[in-house]
């Protein structure tokens, strides 16, 4: 039964963002959403490359052995263009992109994810999430320290642990699924995913609308959400050759990538990078035919460049002053928890620095010593904790305190002492007595409780968990991460 692709590709800047680092690419083959980060840093670049280095596998068809290794070897040329990048234009530092992407090989789908961007299935009505986030509250919810809806709440809900960022070690997670006639894909970005709830999310994608409605309506329904991130979506239904809705064959996209013409590393000689080629070499012919403005326009355009040319300096010395003012008090307004001296401490300003420039300073210090501090947690807090206010940097620094105090308590508990059987006495009546058959106890100090004088003995079983040891949120072989 040979299957394929009836698609659509939505992208809006949001209610709140002054620019669009979203990215999104849907193809015969090829599926793509990619959210890019690092602000002003060059999110949308990012999230740009990303794309445009993925666009290359929709040129043709895989086969569905070698269809995993395919994409896996294009997110890495992808990261290594991140790299070269940064490399070649270090403004651009810090910059990164999440990707999620679905290969089509014959009637198989491949799935790569990296970050918080997700995708999901709806099949016999049913909506499952396919991917796992890669983001700092998952990671507590993993470990059963909060439910998925104080997640939703959590003030690090922004908090990602693996991005596309041109480091090594930004490898994404890669799955194989069957591919049915009826299921419906939907690729999103996190401004639609952390706005729209999963029951809504379901709804609106078994409505039975075309792709394109539905996306429509998921990026509508952001927006009455507040729109507080750009949103992006990708609507793909897999439909059966020679019957139905026929497919889609025009590749789109939508966000940051429509605006970029990306570098491609490995798309030269590939149908795609061919057509591109073409497509451009196109648009230079109808330029050259254009027979451009007459004398009198052209001797109008000197005169308006050269009044542009005495007013532009000073226009731009006032946007740039107006600018530094504006982006001071910004940083003012701006909380993360980090590092000085060795201990955890709340800081008021940017996460980074510029230049040799500190854009930060210590505005209130703790006794949280890295030492107590589990290793992943003391990575996380050396990386810097970016957060939304001075109470929700205050509730970060609460949580560090009960680890650490849960390391410290594990650090300071010995061992249980091994019980000892006291040797029978033998009573005046001949019979043994029941104090004689009772273990005797480690010494009170073992438990963390004084033993009372002539209080009665409680038995200790051998391994059990003596009290006052931590037991849950900080193992001790998991504690002091810089000692």
């Amino acid at each position: 039964m040979a299957i394929a692709l009836r698609y659509a590709a939505r992208s809006d800047v949001g209610l709140v963002r002054s620019t669009n680092q979203d990215s999104g690419y849907a193809g015969p083959h090829l599926l793509v959403v990619a959210d890019g980060m690092g602000g002003h840093a060059g999110g949308d670049v990012a999230s740009s490359l990303a794309v445009g280095e993925l666009s290359v596998l929709d040129g043709e068809s895989h086969g569905s052995d070698d269809a995993a290794e395919h994409l896996h070897r294009a997110l890495e040329a992808a990261n290594e263009q991140l790299r070269r990048r940064v490399h070649d234009e270090p403004e651009l530092a810090g910059m990164g992109t999440t990707v999620t992407a679905v290969l089509r090989a014959g009637s198989r789908l491949v799935l790569a994810h990296i970050g918080d961007s997700r995708g999901y299935l709806l099949r016999d009505g049913q909506l499952t999430q396919l991917t796992r986030d890669h983001s700092y509250v998952q990671s507590l919810i993993d470990e059963g320290r909060i439910s998925a809806e104080e997640a939703e709440r959590h003030p690090q809900r922004s908090v990602i642990m693996r991005v596309l960022t041109g480091r090594d070690d930004d490898t994404a997670d890669v799955s194989v699924r069957e591919a049915r006639p009826g299921d419906r894909y939907l690729l999103c970005s996190d401004g639609l995913s952390g706005v729209v709830s999963h029951e809504t999310l379901a709804e609106t994608l078994a409505a039975g609308e075309a792709p394109d409605v539905t996306c429509e309506r998921l990026v509508e329904l952001a927006l009455r959400g507040g729109g507080p991130d750009n949103v992006s979506c990708v609507v793909a239904d897999v439909v059966e050759l020679g019957g139905g809705p026929p497919p889609s064959t025009t590749p789109q996209v939508v966000g940051a990538a429509a605006f970029h013409r990306p570098r491609r590393s490995s798309a030269a000689g590939t149908p795609a990078a061919r057509a591109a080629a073409l497509r451009a070499a196109g648009d230079d012919d109808q330029e050259d035919d254009d027979p451009g403005p007459d004398p009198a326009e052209e001797a109008r355009r000197r005169r308006r460049r050269r009044l542009r040319w005495v007013a532009g300096p000073l226009v731009l010395l006032l946007l740039l002053a107006g600018g530094a003012w504006a982006g001071w008090r910004w940083s003012q307004q701006q909380y993360f928890v980090g590092v000085d001296g060795g201990n955890v401490a709340l800081f008021r300003g940017l996460t980074q620095d510029v230049g040799p420039v500190s854009t930060s300073r210590v505005v209130e210090r703790t006794g949280i010593e890295l030492s107590d501090l589990p290793s992943r947690y003391v990575s996380l807090v050396s990386g810097r904790l970016s957060s939304t206010s001075l109470a929700a940097a205050r509730e970060t620094i609460d949580e560090l305190e009960g680890i650490a105090a849960d390391c410290r308590a594990a650090a300071r508990t010995p061992s249980p002492a091994p019980t000892a059987t006291a040797p029978p006495t033998a009573p005046p009546t001949g019979q043994p007595t029941a104090a004689a058959t009772e273990p005797v106890l480690a010494p009170a100090a073992a438990t963390g409780t004084p033993a009372a004088p002539g209080a009665p003995a409680t038995t200790t079983t051998p391994g059990a968990t003596p009290s006052g040891t931590a037991t849950g949120d900080a193992p001790a072989e998991d504690c002091g991460g810089v000692g």
